[in-house]
């Protein structure tokens, strides 16, 4: 735990439960009502201020703060603590009117404008300007009000304009390309510019990677993908330090949008004490239970399985889908205890009160249209009350023996244009961590670069993008004893998107003891026979001609152009075992591969045994039971039967 973050549980003492309150948006007879209702629905945290830019700033350099004052004054009094928002994360209309040049512009040179929210370009620097000087006074006014328990840096940076392509993000890529190559001659070698005529004769000659005549230099959509999060992440550095400077002692947060490959959150994890995320499972989708599983997971190792807070969640639909589905009785509960069990020290909601008028009219809210005297309502105050008796849960974290890696620059690098297949990073990882949710295996989500000593079993569901470095760090981890399972299409390429030469597989070879020869993706509903483990399964997406270097063959293609060819390789390293899969088998296929890849490294689940569709998670030293089925199940644990109800928690002592 940070310095900065050790005042934060014994603040809250419990599992904090709020949401996003946005008063201004009500006539102020109404706040009382708010602060009744709050302390009967056992809030104990919202965040404020969010899009309060235009009300306390109406003007350029005319501040109103009066009614935020009295805002957080209520919400004192009432013993309730709030994270006070920067109030940066969608600027005024006036300040695009004064400086156009502000607005963010698309790769086709499209404007966009005021009328929404994020109309404003991450390197302006009359943006900027005015933020930081927005950020300052607020942190002078509000540095020692009672309410405030920490600050919510901007709002899901990167959710709508996640790059800008205008000519001061052009000038400013420019700047952050000098630092990182020091010569244009090193940045033409890393962009492979001989090819197509691209070499460039000094860095005032780079642009974005804007619309283009066909497929645009693949590097320079990688080295753009990395400005584009960095930038945006020096907004958040610029604000913290204002914040810093005002309040040393207050931790700071940032929310982000359910898992995206926007933003490198490896490296934002390090600039807040806290790690904060929006989770929006669609109700319409019988597996949403299991990405945000998979989600939760990530969030909770960005900081070394340190708690995070769920910033915003909905309380039954939201609004912005094609299809808006309704949690049904008894889903946000268990959907809000999923994320407790997974590491979660808040749960909070937008919004507050539902809003009358505006484009998130009909997303839904603690308070929905209806009022009080609605279901909703009634399961938030229930929840509320089952919260405040969570006090011994708070700061405790997991301790896992199965590590996923995920690397933000190999998922940007994956989905660029260009490549042998269309492959989608989130799929790979969905067809890889569901077996393991399936078996209640628990699961950490870490950096390949990061010391992964303590896991018995990393997985590896695709890293295109794979360093030198990298790759040292997962065959050390074999040769010490771990076991690795790597699938297809990893140990592509290098840092500048440049492939490894000598075979594919590049600097994996040593470790899987194979490599491939050539690609062979398969055709739109196209699928080819494989035998795995003395299984008959079928492949799907991909199939290659792997060359075994002294690995094993234990899984073979058994029709097609590749007939009796390796499709799965086991090879014992040093102390450990690395399996390399060059398909994607079926869910029962790839359920099958990894229990046998689990038992072999000697990982246990949670609980053994338990119905489809019943989660068990150890935190605390509780298990958390969660039935994702509508229906009642029967689970048999520690000598005795429980009867879990459809959407139901049970909690026992671990």
């Amino acid at each position: 735990m940070t310095e900065n973050l050790r005042g934060l549980p014994e603040r809250l003492g419990r599992i904090a439960y709020g949401g996003d309150y946005n008063p201004e948006q009500w006539p102020e007879e109404v706040w009382a009502e708010d602060v009744r209702l709050m302390k009967q629905a056992g809030v104990s945290l919202v965040s404020v201020g969010i899009f309060g830019w235009a009300l306390v700033e109406p003007r350029p350099g005319e501040f109103d703060f009066g009614w935020f004052d009295r805002v957080l004054d209520n919400l004192a009094e009432a013993g309730i603590s709030a994270a006070v928002a920067t109030m940066t994360a969608s600027p005024p209309p006036w300040l695009a009117k004064l400086h156009p040049e502000t607005l963010p512009r698309r790769a086709d040179g499209t404007v966009l404008w005021p009328g929404a929210r994020q109309a404003y370009c991450p390197s302006s620097p009359v943006y900027r300007e005015h933020a930081t000087r927005l950020v300052s006074r607020i942190a002078e006014r509000y540095a020692d009000h009672p309410a405030l328990a920490l600050w919510h840096i901007g709002n899901e940076y990167g959710c709508h304009v996640r790059a800008c392509y205008c000519d001061i993000s052009a000038a400013a890529f420019r700047e952050w390309l000098r630092e990182r190559y020091g010569g244009i001659a090193e940045l033409n070698d890393a962009w492979s510019t001989k090819f197509w005529s691209q070499r460039y004769d000094d860095f005032d000659e780079v642009l974005p990677p804007r619309t283009a005549p066909t497929f645009a230099n693949p590097t320079q959509q990688l080295d753009f993908a990395r400005f584009s999060s960095d930038t945006m992440l020096d907004l958040l550095r610029m604000e913290k330090a204002v914040l810093r400077a005002a309040t040393p002692d207050v931790p700071v947060t940032t929310n982000h949008v359910p898992l995206a490959k926007t933003l490198d959150l490896h490296r934002w994890a390090s600039e807040v004490d806290v790690v904060s995320y929006d989770s929006y499972p669609d109700p319409h989708d019988p597996q949403a239970h299991v990405l945000a599983a998979l989600s939760y997971d990530v969030i909770r190792s960005l900081r070394g399985g340190q708690p995070w807070l769920l910033m915003e969640q909905a309380p039954c639909a939201v609004n912005w889908r094609e299809r808006n589905g309704v949690k049904q009785p008894g889903q946000m509960r268990l959907w809000s205890w999923q994320a407790v069990a997974q590491g979660a020290d808040a749960v909070m909601f937008f919004q507050w009160r539902q809003s009358k008028g505006g484009a998130e009219k009909f997303h839904s809210a603690m308070v929905p249209h209806t009022g009080p005297d609605s279901r909703t309502f009634r399961e938030v105050a229930g929840l509320g009350a089952e919260l405040a008796e969570t006090g011994s849960l708070v700061d405790t974290r997991p301790d896992n023996d199965v590590a996923l890696v995920l690397d933000w620059e190999s998922w940007w690098a994956l989905e660029l244009n260009s490549h042998p297949a269309t492959l989608d990073q989130l799929d790979a990882f969905l067809a890889h961590y569901s077996p393991l949710f399936d078996a209640n295996i628990g699961c950490d989500v870490v950096h390949p670069d990061s010391d992964l000593s303590g896991y018995r079993l990393v997985v590896v569901p695709n890293l295109y993008l794979t360093r030198a470095e990298t790759a040292a760090n997962l065959t050390e981890h074999v040769r010490r004893g771990g076991h690795l399972l790597v699938s297809f299409f990893s140990g592509i390429v290098d840092e500048s998107d440049q492939v490894h030469l000598g075979g594919y597989l590049g600097p994996l070879r040593e470790v899987l003891g194979a490599h491939v020869a050539e690609f062979w993706p398969l055709a739109d509903g196209e699928s080819v026979g494989v035998s795995v483990l003395d299984s008959a399964e079928r492949g799907v997406l991909w199939s290659e001609d792997i060359v075994a270097d002294g690995a094993e063959v234990v899984g073979r293609f058994t029709d097609g152009g590749l007939a009796g060819g390796a499709a799965l390789t086991r090879n014992s390293f040093g102390d450990g075992v690395a399996w390399y899969l060059g398909t994607r088998l079926g869910a029962e296929g790839m359920r099958a591969l990894l229990d046998r890849v689990v038992e072999d490294s000697g990982v246990s689940p949670v609980v053994a045994g338990l119905p489809a569709g019943v989660q068990a998670v150890r935190r605390g030293g509780r298990v958390f039971l969660l039935n994702h089925n509508v229906g009642s199940v029967a689970v048999s644990v520690a000598g005795g039967r429980v009867e879990i109800p459809g959407f139901g928690v049970e909690v026992l002592a671990g």
